[in-house]
């Protein structure tokens, strides 16, 4: 959300992106501890995430800033990518209920068939991990209600609280590797991070208050609304 609030002040799509990764590793740091506290963390599924997470967000920045030198139009491309995580993230949150319920009843009707899949995941972890290490590079989002949602998928044995603390456990090492890679290619401005800072963990802990007292019927359409109204509107 944070790059769209600024992009909305004439910043560059680059500069907005990676002050938000920054901003990102910092604000979801104090979850990974919170997590790791209560055991909640797999570091087992984090450290898969991180192998293919980690190596693709080094390369994106790479080709990104190889790109910028030959005139490629780079904030085209972050605005096309964020649109597109914009709606995949509202689809993701309006559907996620159906989708496991699905899969739920798929995985007792199909035992054989979610056997085999055990025996994949690993592989297909590790990928999941490239791909949201050169999306939320690109875009800084995809690291929250995309990456549990796989996860959801992929571990649905697995307690809900795991998947969103071990989310969040590879979400911060991913949004600070790539929020240093724009941070030496200068696509990171830090009197605007200081703000967000400054502004943003209050509100962090104002929203989770307001957040608890409004129904998940409500809430997540809401959510949803907006983040599907934002894609449009960059994908315009």
């Amino acid at each position: 959300m944070t790059p769209i609030l600024v992009l909305g002040f004439g910043i560059s799509p680059a500069i907005a992106v990676g002050t938000d990764l920054l901003y990102a590793s910092i604000t979801k740091s104090g979850g990974v501890l919170f997590h790791q506290s209560h055991r909640t963390i797999d570091w087992r599924i984090v450290t898969l995430l991180c192998t293919g997470s980690i190596p693709a967000s080094i390369s994106t920045i790479v080709v990104l800033d190889s790109l910028k030198t030959t005139g490629f139009d780079i904030d085209n491309t972050i605005n096309s990518t964020l649109s597109f995580m914009l709606i995949l993230t509202a689809l993701v949150i309006i559907f996620k209920g159906y989708i496991l319920s699905r899969l739920h009843t798929s995985v007792g009707d199909n035992r054989d068939h979610y056997i085999a899949l055990l025996k994949l995941r690993p592989a297909i972890t590790l990928f999941v991990g490239l791909l949201l290490g050169i999306l939320v590079t690109i875009s800084s989002v995809g690291a929250g209600a995309i990456g549990a949602a796989i996860l959801f998928l992929l571990y649905p044995n697995k307690p809900s609280i795991n998947i969103v603390g071990t989310d969040l456990a590879h979400a911060v090492p991913l949004t600070a590797i790539a929020g240093l890679g724009h941070m030496h290619y200068g696509s990171v401005d830090f009197a605007l991070l200081t703000g967000l800072l400054a502004g943003g963990v209050p509100a962090i802990y104002l929203g989770s208050l307001v957040g608890k007292k409004l129904p998940d019927k409500i809430l997540r359409p809401l959510v949803a609304a907006l983040l599907l109204g934002l894609g449009i509107r960059f994908a315009l």
